[in-house]
């Protein structure tokens, strides 16, 4: 009974040693891949990590909505005037514009990482880099596979790639889930007005917007123009069905108080629609939630 005794103790013993030799292995092989995280920029520019950054300055409104939702919000010391969502952001110090920000507010931050959009500037990245200040531009292509890569590059700088994945697989099933419900349905014409007045702009076919409008079951009336010029003469022949704008700055109100556009057929219907375009535009977590929003505005049957 005795030796019985022993030979389960030493078992045990061996089986515990060897959990601890394995967990420490996977501590080791951890620290080992957070020396080596390697992403490439939109520039082009290969940046390496020897750890995760712990103080980031994001001037790319989509980039600090992901630093939220992968929980890292405690990494984020400066943000530009822009961000607004989540709310809490409002805390954080701002340091200025996305393009040209104060150079002096954000090395008042010392930062680690200084994350940077489409619309960052070259010469602020040459000011930061040439002070020793680590930046990583980072845009996506123009469209969803572009917010998914933003993602995992933040995600993976973070160290918290898995999160990113969870992440965009969730976005990926909601995008997959607003397509099958749209795709049998009829495709009312739509104009989307990015401005209006003395010049017209909306979304054509190859803009972000654009693609969106198509995936979330409309047809885009701008869908055969590149870029966002447009034409009044143009919305009045292509006959839109629905007129979809952003929330803010009263556009809606000042759009059907203004002649010619109050005139169209589906303002007259009432057929004007709001919605919040920082989820179709910001290339972050929101954007199928953005797709999901419009799809509601085209197709509210087929979400009832």
């Amino acid at each position: 009974m005795k030796n019985l005794k022993r030979r389960v103790s030493v078992i045990i013993c061996i089986m515990l040693a060897f959990m601890l030799v394995s967990c420490n292995l996977k501590k080791g092989e951890n620290k080992e891949a957070q020396k080596n995280i390697k992403i490439t920029d939109s520039y082009g520019k290969e940046l390496t990590f020897d750890k995760a950054p712990e103080r980031i300055v994001s001037l790319s409104p989509g980039a600090t909505e992901t630093i939220y939702a992968l929980n890292k919000e405690n990494t984020l010391v400066g943000r530009s005037d822009f961000d607004d969502y989540p709310a809490a952001v409002s805390k954080v110090k701002s340091v200025g514009g996305v393009k040209d920000p104060s150079i002096e507010k954000i090395t008042e931050l010392k930062p680690d990482l200084v994350i940077g959009g489409a619309h960052f500037s070259k010469d602020t990245v040459k000011k930061l880099e040439d002070l020793g200040i680590k930046v990583a531009v980072l845009y996506g292509a123009e469209d969803l596979d572009g917010a998914y890569k933003n993602i995992m590059d933040i995600s993976t700088i973070l160290g918290v790639a898995e999160k990113g994945q969870t992440i965009v697989n969730a976005m990926k099933k909601k995008v997959e889930s607003v397509e099958n419900k749209v795709k049998s349905l009829n495709k009312p014409k739509i104009y989307y007005v990015v401005d209006f007045g003395k010049a017209d702009f909306t979304a054509g076919g190859d803009t972000f917007i654009g693609k969106m409008i198509e995936k979330a079951g409309g047809d885009n009336i701008a869908k055969d123009t590149k870029g966002w010029n447009y034409s009044f003469e143009k919305i009045v022949e292509n006959k839109p069905e629905m007129i979809i704008l952003s929330d803010k700055f009263n556009i809606k109100k000042n759009f059907l108080a203004t002649d010619k556009y109050k005139d169209l057929p589906a303002a007259k219907k009432n057929k004007v629609y709001e919605i919040d375009d920082n989820m179709l535009l910001r290339q972050g977590p929101r954007q199928a939630d953005g797709l999901e929003a419009l799809a509601k505005i085209i197709h509210t049957e087929a979400f009832k």
